[in-house]
């Protein structure tokens, strides 16, 4: 038996990581700023303690005794600097890790990772990266993440209300597209095995490339509207979009900036599909979540 400390353990990919772990005979402990979410998770032996993850004192509690660790830094939305906010986040992360008892640890990054500038809301997991990489003496694993299908799930309002899907993400560009139960299972595989060694990424990449075109089909096709089509927004369009939804102007321009250089093909530039990095959920199997989300809008 060992013991894990999981950041974002009530999250998409925190929860199953969490509850694959405790099935496995293993002691837990989670951060949480709600006890409640955590309850499922806590009737199967998770020991939750509750604050949040920019807390340094509240970390090093979580961290205490833990060999391994799940660590990711939640999306601040309304925040009035979105990278400043990662970053503080990153760097109490950091400090709790510092001396502690925890040897490997494995965290959610994302594609752009490796671009020094021009990443928009991935910048400061390109950061987080350099930063946590700088530890001496711990193994770090960090998973890059491609475009999540659930990101798809904002548009199902917009198909109820206007007929159509539609973002500023170019409407003939293939991108590889993910679940995130299946970034958690691998990344419940690498805390299970501690197979990683010094300072390391991996791509984890979803079943295979599609555009927002081939989604539109897909997903009308399950919804009902086989007939659906996707719309490529004007960034201003998209920005207003974002913020009407509630997002900062800070927030709506880092959004915008990652999408144009995912556009530009810079995002995508190293990522490279191997057996490996191939993860099982296709978008066809997918659309049965969005029609559930679609029917319920």
């Amino acid at each position: 038996m060992k013991t894990y400390t999981v950041l974002g353990a009530t999250g998409n990919t925190g929860r199953p990581i969490t509850l694959g772990l405790l099935a496995m005979g293993n002691k837990v402990k989670i951060v949480s700023r709600d006890a409640h979410k955590a309850a499922d998770m806590v009737a199967k032996g998770a020991e939750v303690i509750v604050g949040e993850s920019n807390d340094v004192a509240i970390l090093k509690k979580a961290f205490n005794g833990a060999e391994a660790a799940y660590v990711l830094i939640p999306a601040a939305y309304t925040s009035a600097d979105f990278t400043m906010t990662q970053l503080s986040y990153t760097n109490a992360i950091a400090d709790a890790l510092r001396g502690s008892s925890v040897k490997y640890v494995v965290t959610l990054s994302s594609v752009g990772a490796h671009l020094p500038m021009g990443a928009g809301v991935v910048q400061g997991l390109q950061k987080m990266e350099q930063i946590l990489n700088d530890i001496v003496g711990i193994h770090i694993l960090h998973l890059r993440a491609t475009y999540f299908l659930e990101n798809g799930l904002n548009m199902a309002g917009m198909i109820k209300h206007m007929g159509m899907m539609g973002s500023p993400v170019r409407s003939d560009l293939k991108v590889p597209m993910v679940a995130t139960k299946d970034i958690a299972a691998k990344a419940l595989s690498h805390l299970l095995a501690l197979d990683f060694i010094g300072k390391t990424h991996e791509y984890v990449l979803g079943a295979k490339e599609y555009t927002y075109n081939e989604i539109a089909s897909i997903y009308g096709k399950a919804i009902g509207k086989p007939d659906l089509k996707y719309v490529q927004f004007p960034y201003a369009d998209a920005k207003k979009g974002m913020m009407g939804a509630g997002m900062s102007e800070n927030v709506a321009d880092r959004m915008n900036e990652f999408v144009k250089t995912m556009n530009d093909g810079k995002i995508l530039e190293e990522v490279k599909r191997t057996p490996s990095n191939t993860t099982p959920t296709t978008a066809e199997e997918f659309s049965q979540v969005f029609k559930a989300v679609y029917e319920k809008s």
